[in-house]
């Protein structure tokens, strides 16, 4: 991890009147997934995900786990719109998705930055390529840049950053384009145990203060409920929905949770229902 910059200066102690009312505009989406259906080859090609149906309310938090190949990043390629139905529909909204949109954002596992721009210049990113007016863009990023405490490194380059402190820009990047729906695919695989801790700490601050809806995917079973509202698990490939369980611990969550009677009631059923998927699968 950098050391901060103490030469750097710090953030506005305020946001304008401007930034205030941006971020006030600031609105999450309703995510509609009915009968979807992903087959890799044409007709005769791999069954990758299989008549899924499902919705995500607005500010909602859905987690997404399953056995590893089960089509769990697949999906969210779908609604992503970066891969293309074999049948269903997707809609965010009243709209159909067809291609990929600014009404979604995308926060992959690998550090997606551009490794020539600095982090403040990936963050505004898609702001220039709106058109977004400078004085708009950047009150927008400063906001976004000191949501995530990455203020002071807004003129570091990605190759100056840990692998937490990537992904906080990447995070800052998709937010700042105010997507109604944020999709995460295993974000935080690659980072250490306490980094992980730390930028589920983050993700969960700027998801309360941003109401955003979310769609997170991830292998671990902690981190899913932990952070989510509920946590869709999918069978073995074709994946299909095996079970949608709501998260009734209540908010704010915290590591300590781990130990409670209730969380980990929720993992053993959660682990039994993946359990079984691995050992029909062998």
């Amino acid at each position: 991890m950098l050391a901060r910059n103490p030469a750097a200066s710090p953030p506005p102690a305020t946001a304008s009147s401007e930034g205030q009312k941006i971020l006030a505009e600031s609105q999450s989406a309703s995510l509609t997934i009915e009968n979807v259906t992903l087959r890799y080859g044409g007709a005769k090609g791999v069954l990758a995900v299989d008549d899924i149906s499902f919705m995500v309310a607005p500010n909602e938090f859905t987690v997404i786990v399953g056995p590893s190949g089960c089509g769990k990043s697949s999906l969210l390629y779908l609604v992503a719109g970066l891969t293309e139905l074999s049948d269903g529909t997707i809609r965010v909204n009243d709209a159909a998705v067809d291609r990929p949109g600014p009404d979604r954002g995308m926060v992959f596992q690998g550090y997606t930055l551009f490794p020539w721009l600095t982090v403040r210049q990936n963050v505004e990113y898609g702001l220039k390529r709106k058109k977004v007016p400078f004085s708009e863009r950047n009150v927008i990023v400063e906001q976004y840049l000191d949501a995530v405490g990455l203020y002071q490194f807004a003129d570091h380059f990605p190759a100056q950053l840990s692998g937490g402190m990537k992904q906080r820009v990447a995070i800052a990047r998709a937010l700042a384009n105010d997507p109604g729906i944020l999709l995460m695919d295993e974000p935080f695989g690659a980072l250490d145990s306490q980094t992980r801790s730390t930028m589920q700490k983050l993700l969960l601050k700027v998801w309360e203060q941003r109401q955003k809806t979310v769609l997170f995917v991830t292998h671990d079973i902690d981190e899913a409920i932990l952070l989510g509202d509920r946590v869709i698990v999918m069978t073995a490939r074709p994946g299909r929905i095996k079970a949608d369980i709501r998260v009734e611990i209540p908010r704010p969550r915290s590591m300590d949770l781990v130990m409670e009677p209730d969380f980990i009631a929720l993992k053993r059923r959660i682990l039994g229902l993946l359990h079984d998927e691995i050992d029909e699968d062998h």
